[in-house]
């Protein structure tokens, strides 16, 4: 493979935001890779929720950029040059990069959990300044511990999406659910896709996922990541902790006055209402897959695990209903941060709420599962990730449409948009 030669520094093309929807394409000097560090031309990046977020408001959540900051995180690429000290590596190799890199001397790293390190930098997050730039560009210098080679039989488009799946299985190992569980998750879209499938890797006999986009549950049925699938109900307004997926008809204004005199608040009656509409939208789902003789007592009815992959108040209440006495509910998705919640129905039941941050040790997991693809006589095997890229955008100069078209869940044809990736 002839690769040109670099020197010391070059320039390179880079997507760059500067503020909300202010993308712009511009030109970065690279040094050669320093030591320890490997140069990746990045040939293929996926479009994260979180960039979208970036995108739209130069902010994800609490976190706002305050300089212009590249974004992307889901990527795969080739090795052009490598620095001092690195072994194990050669020109032209192909890698998925890990792109949280912690600092491996603290003691949470030194216990394996360096997904927690409070010096971790995160590429396109706005969480470390100077921001720890993204991989939306021509060329990055990386550490070459966060890299990891592939097989020639994974694809560029299914390597960038090793990091989402990172979070699927770190999500199951953290729930570590026995054979034959029932899992329900919560948000179809690309983290709860691969949840759902790790969920069946694991051994969850039944896993039934939930969103309100019929196209999104209609894929995870037809390509094996669910064995069942319930679509909710649009919501008509949006209730006042922005985070409702039902339609709530009976919010009213003001308080209400009940026959005691004793004036309830408006606040306490929504609340209340939202509940119950949560109660009853778990016994809808949990009718779906109801079994007359394994289920038959009333006390005991509920999944294993669910999996909340939304972020959204709402889902968690959901979450709560739907989980058996002693089961589990995983908190995948990051949303609202501070939330209400019905905290007497886990305490009363036993139900253990654990939460994941990212992923830790998981690439090489995804990896195997990746060349394990479509061998018989292995069981479940993970589906297509190529399949999953919907829509593809070649060059950097046309990162604003693939951004725009990344936070919608149709494109103009009426086609599903599932995950939108930025080849080179």
């Amino acid at each position: 493979m002839h690769l040109p030669a670099l020197s010391k520094a070059s320039s390179i093309n880079a997507s760059v935001l500067h503020g909300p929807r202010d993308l712009r394409l511009e030109r970065r000097t690279i040094q050669e890779p320093g030591l320890g560090e490997l140069q990746i031309a990045v040939k293929t990046t996926g479009i994260c929720g979180s960039d979208v977020s970036y995108y739209k408001k130069f902010a994800n959540g609490d976190l706002c950029a305050c300089m212009p900051l590249s974004l992307g995180h889901e990527s795969s690429g080739v090795v052009v040059a490598i620095g001092p000290q690195v072994s194990g590596f050669s020109i032209g190799d192909r890698v998925a990069l890990e792109v949280g890199v912690a600092c491996g001397q603290c003691t949470i790293c030194r216990k394996g959990r360096y997904n927690l390190c409070k010096k971790m930098r995160f590429r396109s997050s706005a969480k470390s300044v100077p921001h720890y730039q993204g991989t939306l560009q021509e060329r990055i210098n990386h550490p070459a511990i966060w890299c990891h080679k592939l097989p020639d039989n994974i694809s560029f488009d299914a390597a960038a999406l090793l990091e989402p799946l990172s979070v699927g299985i770190h999500a199951v190992n953290r729930a570590s659910p026995a054979p034959g569980s029932t899992a329900l998750v919560l948000g179809a879209g690309t983290v709860g896709l691969l949840t759902a499938a790790m969920a069946r890797q694991a051994g969850c006999t039944q896993v039934t996922i939930t969103d309100v986009d019929q196209g999104r549950v209609d894929y995870a049925i037809s390509k094996g990541f669910a064995t069942h699938g319930y679509v909710v109900a649009r919501p008509l307004y949006t209730s006042s902790s922005s985070s409702s997926i039902f339609t709530n008809s009976n919010s009213s204004s003001g308080s209400s006055t009940p026959s005691d005199g004793i004036a309830t608040p408006s606040s306490t009656l929504s609340f209340r209402s939202s509940l119950d509409s949560a109660k009853a939208l778990a016994a809808d789902m949990l009718a779906l897959t109801q079994n007359p003789i394994l289920d038959s007592d009333d006390e005991d009815i509920g999944v294993d695990v669910t999996f909340e992959c939304t972020g959204k108040e709402v889902c968690m209440h959901t979450a709560l209903y739907a989980t058996r006495p002693g089961g589990k509910v995983i908190m995948v998705g990051m949303g609202t941060p501070i939330q209400t919640l019905p905290l007497s129905v886990a305490h009363l039941r036993e139900i253990d709420i654990l939460g994941i941050f990212r992923y830790a040790n998981t690439y090489a997991t995804g990896i195997r599962m990746l060349c394990n693809q479509g061998k018989s006589g292995a069981g479940f095997t993970l589906p297509s990730l190529d399949d999953m890229v919907t829509h593809r955008f070649k060059g950097l100069e046309n990162a604003k449409g693939a951004f725009e078209l990344a936070s919608r869940t149709m494109d103009d044809e009426g086609n599903l948009v599932l995950k939108v990736v930025i080849e080179a």
